[in-house]
């Protein structure tokens, strides 16, 4: 019996939320270590965009899971499993505003306006001050190295029902995988 899968605008939401997470991890990372020109001012810009539009698609992945929760999972898999996957998935949700918010925090204390897709100005949400900068910078720095962490759990997970346990709960976000 095949356990029964998120809705389709469940799958579709987390499927464009990763696809957007991991176009925005190795931009921050390689836009970070170029020296300043017109090529990394539009690397940054591209990065802020991305973290803006997850920031809003995860937004609506809340309302979403909160009006539509996630199917259970299947009674063979230990509790504390079941315990380990709804904190790895409550941290993720966390992890997918903080990063964003924090991001914006750290452009608005530089004094560097998010501007959403080169047309809508985001207001800054603090005034301009280096010190605070610098500790935002590291504290999104932290909270992106982190999410890679947590991703790896999240996909070491899936993998490990779908390969090793066969539980079919990889299928349930992948409904293709599913046996009929």
């Amino acid at each position: 019996m095949k356990p029964a899968a998120y809705t389709r605008t469940a799958i579709a939401l987390h499927w464009l939320t990763a696809a957007l997470i991991l176009a925005a991890l190795p931009l921050g990372l390689t836009m970070t270590e170029l020296a300043l020109s017109p090529t990394k001012l539009k690397l940054y810009a591209w990065h802020k965009w991305l973290g803006v539009t997850v920031f809003a698609l995860v937004v609506v992945r809340v309302v979403w899971r909160l009006t539509h929760p996630a199917p259970p999972l299947p009674a063979s898999i230990p509790a504390w499993q079941q315990r380990a996957a709804h904190v790895l998935h409550g941290l993720l949700y966390l992890w997918m505003l903080a990063i964003p918010l924090s991001g914006w925090l750290m452009s608005s204390a530089k004094g560097f306006q998010t501007v959403y897709l080169g047309l809508l100005p985001l207001p800054d949400l603090l005034a301009k001050d280096a010190a605070l900068a610098e500790t935002l910078a590291a504290l999104h720095a932290w909270l992106n190295y982190s999410l890679i962490a947590l991703l790896l759990a999240h996909v070491g997970a899936a993998l490990k029902h779908q390969w090793v346990d066969r539980d079919a709960v990889l299928g349930r976000m992948l409904p293709g995988l599913q046996k009929h």
